[in-house]
Order: structure tokens, then sequence, then C-alpha cells
């Protein structure tokens, strides 16, 4: 039979990968999905329904924020680059969605490089990710980047030693090169604990909308924590340059981890909001001519909902 404290732990657990669950969605689902799942009665129910709301008031409120900073970079012709890296399941999908959700995607772009085919294994290793930097008036997001070098190609052995040893010799020259030709260097690292990803792997394993999420390359990384830890430390130790410092990102909780890399994005640049023009619209011209040709019935949509 099991113990008290077995179920207890059980049902603590079990809460979590629920709260787990909640996060990966939306937040105005979430906050539906919410009114459902704290119901009268219980204990911490208001508590957790107050801080949720007030994450839903910041994270508003900074993306306005991200809009005033996206139209100054636009106006002043700044390029900007953001780099997230973390381990798998970290949560820096999460916080540049969140980024992204509310600007205009054709001057704020994400660049999520899949794994080199065999021509660009041939390159120069920076070669690929350099299509991708700004432009004038561009913010690039990169979802992992040129860090993958001192990262998963070195822990799971598709570099070999001297090719990290040239990464890091090169790495701090090719973001002073960079910088110094007036492209911004922002680099996220996201830290979560050794339990935090067991639990977020394990909601991926369990929630059939997240499955896709997982790859063998993450289910070896978990077994490679340690070796993942040393190469993370290597890297921030060599890279952090005054031009593009690292910055790490307390992970652990998803809402306060992108509320608190936003607010810290919006202070690296010394953005100011533009007055706006008032905007007219213009009417709309008739002509006793115009007729509007029926669509054909085969070509609606059926009406399901």
């Amino acid at each position: 039979m099991a113990t008290h404290d077995n179920i207890l732990g059980n049902e603590v657990f079990n809460q979590r990968l629920l709260q787990e669950f909640y996060d990966s969605y939306d937040e105005e689902l979430e906050m539906e999905l919410d009114d459902l799942r704290f119901g009268a009665g219980q204990p911490g129910a208001e508590d957790e329904k107050a801080w949720r709301r007030r994450y839903f008031r910041e994270l508003l409120h900074l993306q306005g924020e991200l809009v005033k900073l996206q139209d100054w970079v636009m106006r002043t012709g700044h390029r900007v680059v953001i780099l997230f890296e973390g381990r798998d399941a970290a949560g820096k999908g999460g916080v540049i969605k969140r980024i992204t959700q509310r600007l205009n995607p054709r001057t704020c772009r994400v660049a999520a490089l899949p794994a080199p085919n065999d021509r660009e294994k041939t390159q120069w290793y920076f070669q690929r990710y350099i299509a991708h930097l700004p432009a004038a008036g561009e913010m690039v997001l990169f979802d992992r980047s040129w860090y993958n070098r001192a990262g998963v190609e070195r822990v799971m052995g598709f570099c070999s030693d001297d090719e990290v040893e040239e990464f890091y010799r090169s790495v701090p020259e090719f973001e002073k090169m960079l910088t110094r030709s007036g492209i911004q260097i922002i680099k996220y690292w996201f830290s979560i604990t050794d339990e935090e990803q067991e639990l977020r792997f394990l909601s991926r394993i369990h929630d059939p909308l997240k499955q896709w999420k997982l790859s063998p390359m993450d289910l070896e990384s978990r077994r490679r924590w340690e070796e993942y830890t040393e190469a993370k430390e290597e890297m921030l130790e060599r890279s952090h340059i005054p031009e593009a410092p690292w910055w790490v990102v307390q992970g652990v909780d998803k809402k306060k981890a992108r509320l608190n890399c936003i607010s810290h994005l919006l202070q690296q640049m010394p953005y100011e909001e533009s007055e706006q023009k008032a905007i007219t619209l213009p009417r709309r011209e008739r002509h006793e001519d115009y007729q509007r040709s029926p669509v054909p019935e085969n070509m609606i949509v059926p009406e399901k909902y």
C-alpha cells in the first residue's frame, strides 16, 4: 500500500504537471482554463488567480513597450540581434513567442536554423548565420545560434575538440566585428534546474499537442545533463565579452522568466515613443454601375460553427 507521503508527493507532482500543461497555451485560453481549474474553496486558488491576472497585465504592458521599441528601431535604422540559448525545454520558445506576438513580422524576424546540410558543413562555420543578420531597422531573434558549436555539437560529438577551440578563438572576434559594423548583440541564457527539465520533458511526453517538441536529441541531452553543464559553464566564461555580454535568465518559473527577460531587453536600447500622426479613414468610393458577383456555393466553406 502506498504511504501517505508517496500519495502526497504524487499529488504535488501531478499538480505541477498540470500547471506545466496549462502554461504552454496562449494567455487568453489559459485564463479561461483557470476559471474552470481554480474552483471556489480550493486552497490558494484566489492567490494563484490574482498572480496570473497580474502576469497578463504586466505582459500586455511590456508588449506595448515592445511595439514602441520596434517603432524606434525602424525609425532610427538600428540593427539588433538577440540570441536565446539554454537547455532543451528551458523556455526559449515561450519568451520568443511573447516578444514577437504583437510586433510587425516584416522587421522582427525569428531565425531557427535546422541542422546544417552537407554543403553547409563544408562552409566557414559562421557563414550560414550571416544571411540572417538584420538590415537597418530590423530585429532578428535567434532561437539557438552559432553557440550550437559550444553546446549541442560539442556534447553530442558532432565536431572535434580542435573545432571547438577554433570556435572560441573566432567567436569573440566575430561578435566584435558585428558590433563595430553597428549591429547590437544581446545574448540570453535560460537557466533551469535538473528537476524542472525532467518535469517539462514528462509534460511533453504526455501531451499529444507537444510531443512534436521531443526529438531523440532531446532525450539524449537529458541523459547528458552533466556534460551540458560543463559545456555551458565554459561557454559563458569564454564568450562573455564587453561588446556582447551574456545575461542569465532564471527560467524555472516560466511566467516570471518571460516578464524579466522582456523587461531587461527593453532596457538595452534607448528607445523613446514617437508622436504618431492621426490616421483618417478615407471614405469609400461608390459607383452606380458597380455590381458584386455572387460567390459559387461550392466555393464556400461549410459553417459548422
